[in-house]
Formats: C-alpha cells, structure tokens, sequence
C-alpha cells in the first residue's frame, strides 16, 4: 500500500504525469492546498525516488484516470491513491530502478531544456533587432494594425455550430484549441466541414496567420495548409510593410496585456474592433524579413528536436513500464 509513504504531492485533479512533484526536504511541514494527495515515504520500505517514478508512471496514471469520478472536473480522491499497489521489490532493487530511470529522464530533461532555450533565443533576438514591441524604445514609426495587412475574423454562420451536418467532410476545421496548441505553426487539425459546413464558412489560405480573440487570448498559430476556422478565431494576412513572422512574435509580447483586460462574460474574449486598434511598431521591413529567415531556421532545428523529444519520452514511457514489470 502506499499510506503515508513518500514525502510527495500528487494532484488529486484530473491525474496526468505533469501532476507529481517530490518536495524538498527543506520545504517539509508546509501546507498543500486540498488538490493534492501529500505521501510520505518509510525510508525502511521503500526508496523516494522509485515510488516518485511509479506516481509518474502510465500504468498508475491508467489506474487514477480510470477510478476517476465528476463528469465535468474529473477527481480521484485520497484514498483511492492510498489504496493502490505498488510493485515492491527490495531496497537494493529499488535503489537500482530508480538510477536507471533517472539517468533516462535527465536525457529527457535536456532535451527539453534545448527546445526552451531555442525559445529564449528567438525572443532575445527580436528584442535586441526591434527593441520591446510595448514601449517601442527604438522610436519606430507606429501604425494601426489594421493598417498593416488584411485582418477579419473567421466565419461560422450557421447554430448549432456543432450540427452533425455540418461535420465530417475533407475541408480542415481549426478550432481556437488547435491555435492555442500549435506551437507557433498549425499542422494538424481534429475536425472538418463537409459541403454543407464549408457553404456557412470560408477558406484561409496556408500561410494564414489565425489569432484567437476568445477562450485564449491573443494565441497565434500559422496555418501550413488551407483551413476553414470560426469567428472565435481572427485571420491575418500582411501587406508590404510586414511579414507575418514579425507580426506573430509582436503579438506574443502582448498576449498577457490581452488576456488580463479582456472583458469576462461566460469567457474572456476580445473582438476585431480592439485588435485593429492596436499600435504596432514598423522597423524597415527588410529588417522583419531578416528576422523572419532567422525564424524559420531556428523553426526547422526546433522541429527535429521536438520529433527527437517525443521519441525518447516514448522509449522513456517503455523503459518505465519494463522497470515496473521487473525487465530490468
């Protein structure tokens, strides 16, 4: 059983591997908030480690998922994680695991690490070539955005927007979710319009820079393929004094401005009137196609790491799983 076992939070909320944490010896005694599951370890029992693996691992977040209850807010409470079992191999055993899988997660760790620092390298070269887009300490001239390129906002005519009739043909369906999640550029999509769908809609063209205005705010996305997307969701193509990279990474230093003064009703939003009003800095556009070729390079390396990432946490998923099934 694994009752007061290990010094460890465990989110008693919707369970995924993202919900575990191991505290700090130093931060022992302090309070955790009634969402999380708080484990202690019996150092004669049973290794910290190994049993902060097994928290994370797919088999018990299988397990929390299916015991689960709350059709809205799915939860698993206390006992149910104290209940639960847990392979149990000797200390030494233990100990041995518990290397290996940590050995195996700090190759994760890093690569992870260098997908964030392409991150930060993007965003220090806009600053140093532009300066901060808010306060504009270069003194570039400032235009609406409306100004600066085609913007209108998506189109979904028809209510309800989720009829059966309207779903399931060949044209792609961008939702504001897919914008949120696209890391920058839109390549996959979860649903699509049939005829009927694409007749209350409209088609934006690859290359289409889509911002959500409700949901998430001010999340952008690049559409690498041609998509039909609702009026939750604003379309902007640039005219000659800006490219569309530029204008993405500018957004992005604003996105927090946004979602924290958007109007709340049943959810934030914002509408195309405050998006066109927006003032946004114009450095010479040869500058921005400069920092757009910057852009896609860096974009080109990122996606090998990502793909590269996403394979050792599958070998890292599999090298759990044997782990925990005594294949080690």
């Amino acid at each position: 059983m694994l009752a007061s076992l290990l010094r460890l939070m465990t989110s008693t909320v919707r369970p995924n591997l993202n919900a575990v944490a191991q505290v700090q010896e130093k931060l022992d005694g302090a309070t955790a908030s009634t969402g999380y599951c708080v484990l202690r370890f019996n150092e004669k029992e049973l290794n910290p480690r190994y049993l902060y693996f097994w928290v994370r691992s797919p088999e018990f977040i299988g397990e929390m998922v299916k015991r689960a209850t709350g059709a809205s807010y799915p939860a698993v409470s206390d006992s149910i994680i104290k209940s639960s079992k847990i392979p149990l191999p000797p200390l030494n055993e233990q100990r041995r695991i518990a290397a290996i899988l940590d050995k195996a997660d700090a190759i994760r760790r890093k690569r992870q690490e260098s997908i964030r620092l392409t991150e930060e390298f993007l965003r220090s070269t806009f600053l140093e070539m532009f300066g901060d887009p808010v306060t504009n300490p270069k003194g570039w001239e400032v235009s609406k955005f409306e100004k600066v390129g085609s913007l209108d906002r998506g189109v979904s005519k028809h209510r309800p927007r989720n009829a059966p009739e309207l779903l399931g043909g060949p044209y792609p369906l961008i939702q504001t979710g897919d914008v949120a999640n696209s890391d920058g550029y839109i390549r996959s999509y979860k649903s699509t319009y049939s005829e009927i769908g694409l007749k209350q809609s409209k088609i934006w063209t690859a290359g289409t820079l889509c911002i959500t205005i409700a949901a998430n705010i001010a999340k952008t996305g690049i559409l690498t393929f041609d998509a039909c997307f609702p009026d939750s969701v604003v379309g902007f193509s640039p005219n000659s004094q800006t490219t569309t990279e530029y204008v993405q990474y500018w957004l992005s230093f604003l996105q927090k401005i946004l979602e924290d003064t958007a109007p709340e009703s049943a959810q934030k939003n914002i509408n195309l009137a405050i998006l066109k009003n927006l003032n946004i800095p114009l450095p010479p556009v040869e500058s921005q196609k400069q920092f757009s070729k910057q852009l896609n390079n860096v974009q080109k390396f990122k996606t090998k790491q990502t793909a590269g990432t996403t394979e050792i946490a599958t070998l890292f998923n599999s090298l759990t799983h044997r782990a925990f099934r005594g294949e080690l």
